[in-house]
């Protein structure tokens, strides 16, 4: 069995998005014309909250089992949905202006009964500028986190099952804190919004609302999209995208590398950059199954926390709203 890492694999390259990203642009000016907001994102945004929300009273008066089962092969989907959404409102991607993306993405939180938009705001826009830079990436596991889960089969299973409590813990540690009234407001927000689920739809519908965004972040084929994006399969490549039928219900998030070269780019637009620019994507390993991601992750011993590729902060690099220039 292979020995257990003790540290991240360090490189000294510099962050492969901003030049892949400028060399396509230079190649291909044509997909500057997907640089702009996609507002039918607020549609998907009503309809998946909606849909949670109806689910939630459907299940009021439910056996556990039941809303276990609706939530995990139902609900994950939709609150995973959400999450991209909150993802593209992240970078003002659904309509113009911070302050209407900021709200749109408490909305989203709204059917996930969980109070998340405005601190992955903060800490995405910081994962992008500072892409596996261990002070400043949150995506990046701590030390004594590493250690603890190693290469166990069921350890790296409870760790992804009780991913959403990590995500909780880890930003600790950066050296960046970004808590703010946005922050405090969304948490007040989504309490509130969680005790009228409650008092309309029970216990059993909250239930639903709540485990349906801890199983689509956490022991779940979606939840796969934590190992796809950045954890190392081939030596060398920082960012992995993936090539299946669950990007029709997960937005297109699996398009990964195209998301990181180019990121004034709306979801719906990701899968035409590679289809115009393939000469930059076709020699990248991608994923094709999130199932087979999950379980290469499980059993391969292979795999643990640190497999990843971190970098010392390039100070070379400007910064621009949070982004490399050169992507902003």
């Amino acid at each position: 069995m292979p020995s257990v890492r003790r540290e991240f694999v360090v490189t000294d390259q510099p962050n492969p998005h901003i030049k892949r990203g400028r060399e396509i642009l230079k190649r291909h000016p044509e997909i500057r014309r997907f640089f702009e907001p996609y507002p039918a994102s607020m549609a998907y945004i009503a309809g998946l909250v909606a849909m949670q929300i109806t689910g939630a009273y459907l299940l009021r008066d439910t056996h556990w089992l039941v809303v276990l089962l609706a939530a995990y092969l139902v609900g994950a989907f939709a609150s995973h949905a959400l999450f991209v959404l909150i993802h593209d409102a992240s970078h003002n991607m659904i309509v113009t202006g911070t302050l209407r993306n900021r709200l749109l993405g408490l909305l989203c939180n709204v059917g996930q009964g969980f109070p998340s938009a405005m601190s992955f705001r903060n800490y995405h826009l910081l994962h992008h500028s500072h892409l596996d830079e261990f002070d400043f990436d949150a995506d990046l596991a701590s030390p004594w986190e590493a250690r603890l889960v190693g290469n166990s089969p069921i350890r790296k299973a409870l760790w992804l099952l009780c991913f959403a409590a990590i995500e909780i813990v880890r930003p600790l540690r950066i050296k960046r804190q970004l808590a703010d009234a946005w922050l405090v407001g969304n948490v007040v927000a989504i309490v509130a919004v969680d005790l009228l689920i409650w008092q309309w739809c029970g216990l059993p519908g909250l239930a639903y609302v709540l485990l349906s965004t801890f199983f689509g972040i956490g022991l779940h084929p979606l939840g796969a999209r934590w190992i796809q994006e950045h954890y190392t399969v081939v030596p060398g490549q920082e960012t992995y995208s993936y090539y299946g039928i669950l990007n029709h219900v997960t937005l297109n998030i699996g398009y990964h590398n195209e998301h990181h070269d180019l990121v004034r780019v709306p979801w719906v637009h990701l899968p035409k950059v590679k289809a115009l620019a393939p000469e930059f994507y076709d020699d990248l390993y991608a994923h094709r199954s999130l199932t087979g991601v999950l379980m290469q992750w499980l059993f391969d011993p292979r795999l643990d926390l640190y497999s990843r590729i971190t970098r010392q902060r390039d100070v070379a690099v400007p910064v621009k709203h949070g982004l490399p220039a050169a992507a902003a």
